[in-house]
Formats: C-alpha cells, structure tokens, sequence
C-alpha cells in the first residue's frame, strides 16, 4: 500500500511522490458563514460615514453588539466547516497551537513602533491551510491575544475582523502549484507588507470616528458628505499611523523572507501528514503483519 512519504519506493523502484498538502476546505455552509460575517463587518467599520449628524452613534455603543454577534458566528463559521467535512479534530488541534503561538508572539513586539511579530504567522498559516481556516485563526488569536496582554476593549471585536480578514487573503492568493520557492515568499512578502497598511487603514476607520476635535482637516464629521469625511479620513491616516503601519509591514517582510521557507515547510509538513482532505478508513489486514495499528488509507 502506497503512503505517499518522500523517501519511499514502489515495488517497481520509482520514487513516491509527496502528496501535496491540502489547505482546510471550505464548503457552501462554511463559505456562506464566511459571507455573512464579512458583511457584518463591512457594515460595522463603514455605518458611521452614512449615519444621521443628530444620531448621536458612536463605535463605543456598537463594540458590544459587534463582538455578541461575531462569536456566534465564529462558531457557526468553524461548525459550518465540520458539517462540510472540512475541518476535523486535527484542524481544530492545530487551529489551537497556531493561536496560541500567535498570542504570545504580539506582547513581544506591541505597544514599539507598531512591531507585531505575528503578523508573519497570519500569512503563512493562511497560505498553507486556507482562507477559511486563516480568517477563523486570525480572529482567534487576535481574541487570545487580547486576553493575553489586557487588550480587551471596544476596538477588540473590530481587531478580530481585520485581522481574520488579512489571513484570509493569505489563503485566496495564486496556489502553490504556480508559485513556489524564492518566488512564492517575495509574493508573500509583498502581500504581508500591503496587507499591513490595510489593517492599520481599517482599524483607523474604528478608531477615527471617535477622535473628536483634532482640528477641521483631518477629524470625522457626522453627516458630512462621504467623499469629503473619506478625504479627511486619508489627512488622519497620514499625520497619526503611517509610521506604526510602516512598523508593523517592514517586520512581517522581514520574518517573511528569514523565516518563510523553514516556517511553509513546516506547516505543509504537518498538513500533509493530518491530510484534512482524505476520509478517514482501515486496511484490516494493515496491523496484524508488522505488529503496528491500521493505516490511515
């Protein structure tokens, strides 16, 4: 029975080829989940621009009515994908180690000059296991994190959104079948590096309509006219956090480059041997010739 190990031979002598490995699945109820949480968030970061000058709204009243409906739907997200036979017991295993490690790497680096050292790890998890499996990570270590250093506030629901949907991009870029080696990392290099700009950009858009008085050119007006609020929008961008972006994107480039090839080997290494994608069945006669349990076929 052929495993697919590198290193292994068939009977004929030719080498067995690795089998590739497989990023998480997402099925329809996965995707449509996906779907509704996006929408939820888009609506959530943008209503300011649109609401009334009297409606007297504010990200700080709408946080805890975000974060109550993006729980559920995190769930359903990862429930949806099990339903789908997408994520089993060993996707959910190591849905857990790589938030974990993604939670203790951000206090070494937040709070200076915009370091998040976890960034690099959103990306190449959501390359290797996938768009569905990298928006639930990023939400979940971002929640972990939170917990981890105090960072639990009204900007946290916001956080979990932005940084599920940047490993989610990860997972949606040209397959490693078209890219690979020196290639696939300055891909992923340039990707982590304007990636982090559009964090920043998203989360400012939380935090910028709360910041009041900062002077006419660059503060949020209620009910001024879009285009106008937008242009005041980039002004802010531009004078409070293009340093801590900068910050943030110079690193991930630079842990992505060092560190990318040893890290993608090691994920696709693991993923490869947990094969999310293949059922799970026994070769009765597997265990009983070498004294070694059934294999997984």
């Amino acid at each position: 029975m052929a495993h697919g190990v590198a290193g292994r031979r068939r009977p004929g002598g030719d080498p067995v080829t690795p089998r590739p490995a497989r990023p998480v699945r997402i099925g329809p109820r996965a995707a449509a989940a996906l779907l509704l949480v996006t929408l939820i968030g888009i609506a959530a970061f943008g209503w300011p621009l649109l609401a009334d000058r009297q409606s007297g709204l504010a990200h700080s009243q709408d946080a805890p009515w975000l974060f109550a409906a993006l729980l559920p739907l995190l769930v359903a997200v990862v429930i949806a994908t099990i339903a789908d036979n997408g994520m089993d017991s060993k996707a959910v295993a190591m849905l857990g180690v790589l938030a974990a490690v993604g939670a203790a790497l951000r206090p070494l680096g937040a709070g200076t000059a915009g370091l998040e050292p976890m960034f690099f790890l959103m990306v190449l998890s959501g390359r290797v296991l996938g768009p569905g499996f990298g928006f639930v990570l990023g939400s979940v270590t971002m929640f972990a994190s939170a917990l981890l250093t105090g960072g639990v506030g009204p900007w946290m629901p916001f956080q979990m959104l932005a940084l599920g949907w940047f490993s989610l991009g990860a997972g949606l870029l040209p397959g490693p079948e078209r890219i690979r080696g020196r290639a696939e990392l300055a891909m992923l290099a340039v990707y982590g590096f304007l990636g982090s700009f559009a964090y920043g950009t998203v989360m400012n858009l939380q935090g910028w309509v709360l910041l009041q008085g900062m002077g006419q050119g660059i503060s949020f007006h209620p009910g001024d006219p879009v285009p106008q609020n937008l242009a005041r929008f980039a002004a802010y961008c531009l004078a409070t956090s293009v340093g801590w972006d900068l910050g943030r994107a110079a690193l991930t480039v630079v842990l992505t480059l060092a560190l990318g090839g040893t890290l993608l080997r090691a994920l696709r290494r693991a993923t490869r041997k947990a094969a999310f994608d293949a059922p799970v069945s026994f070769d009765s006669g597997a265990g009983s010739d070498a004294g070694h349990p059934p294999q997984r076929v």
